[in-house]
């Protein structure tokens, strides 16, 4: 936003009393209802505390701020969870790659059990926002869709930002791109507000194939991809939890074997048991029983 320059006092000096809000509000040259909180660059996440934060937004509720949004790098660590603690919505930003998909997923978890909200039976409502998207590298097969990266993560998208030149030069020119109109990333990203605030119900356009695409064509890096990563995040959500991907494993397992025999839905049984140290997935067929052979 172009305002590195004139940080004085930042999040930790409020949280310690170093500082009050008022000093540390760096106020936007554009609009005057936007205001920016700066994280500290020099000392570590640790130097927060739940507490602290808590206070910090109280008070800016208090001082009456309608929308705060808390941003967290990359990753997890205790900023990131610091920032989703007090959410009452969340935006999960995430690249259509493997390890961003994983750690997106984790993020997801976090917010499903760690959150205030969470610890008091409640749910957080999470929307995805796809970011550096390549229409042209999905539809050959090398990028993950829209729908794949949906379907792993069980949330929908609420905006996709395309790959764009755009924003790294606005990066530079410390203005956020969504003030260029005649940008594709900027439209994009004003959609994506649009549709947070629900001013926009236009769905998101997508480019994806289908689940058992892979049974008709050669598979593509970005199906390989999706494969992958429902292996690995079933594992992961496995030791988070219960094994939430048997329902679906049980499901396209019946999609296959009734292009073969016809069976009923509750001939299939997939289980997940314990041997030793290792899990062992246990899958059971009952098949028609077939004419006496002579």
């Amino acid at each position: 936003m172009g305002c590195e320059r004139r940080v004085v006092y930042d999040f930790v000096n409020v949280v310690h009393g170093e500082a009050t809000l008022k000093q540390a509000l760096i106020k936007d040259k554009r609009f005057d209802n936007l205001f920016v909180l700066a994280a500290s660059q020099t000392r570590d996440k640790d130097a927060l505390t739940q507490e602290g934060v808590g206070k910090v937004l109280k008070d800016l509720a208090a001082d009456g701020f309608e929308y705060i949004i808390c941003d967290s790098p990359a990753g997890i660590e205790k900023g990131a969870f610091l920032a989703m603690y007090f959410a009452d919505r969340a935006v999960v930003v995430v690249n259509p790659e493997v390890s961003s998909v994983r750690d997106s997923d984790r993020i997801i978890g976090l917010l499903d059990s760690k959150t205030h909200k969470a610890e008091s039976g409640q749910d957080v409502p999470a929307f995805l926002l796809l970011t550096r998207y390549t229409p042209v590298r999905v539809e050959s097969g090398e990028m993950l869709s829209i729908a794949d990266v949906e379907e792993v993560l069980g949330l929908k998208a609420i905006g996709v930002i395309p790959e764009s030149g755009d924003v790294l030069n606005a990066s530079n020119k410390g203005e956020p791109v969504i003030l260029d109109g005649e940008s594709a990333a900027g439209q994009a990203y004003d959609d994506a507000v649009a549709r947070i605030l629900g001013l926009l119900q236009q769905a998101v356009r997508r480019v994806s194939m289908g689940l058992f695409d892979f049974l008709k064509a050669k598979k593509t890096t970005a199906e390989t991809a999706k494969n992958r990563l429902q292996i690995i995040i079933a594992q992961e959500r496995s030791h988070r939890g219960g094994p939430d991907y048997l329902p679906l494993l049980q499901r396209e397992l019946l999609e296959v074997i009734k292009k073969y025999v016809n069976i009923d839905v509750d001939a299939v049984k997939v289980d997940l048991v314990k041997d030793g140290q290792h899990d062992v997935l246990d899958i059971s067929v009952a098949l028609p029983e077939g004419p006496d052979k002579p």
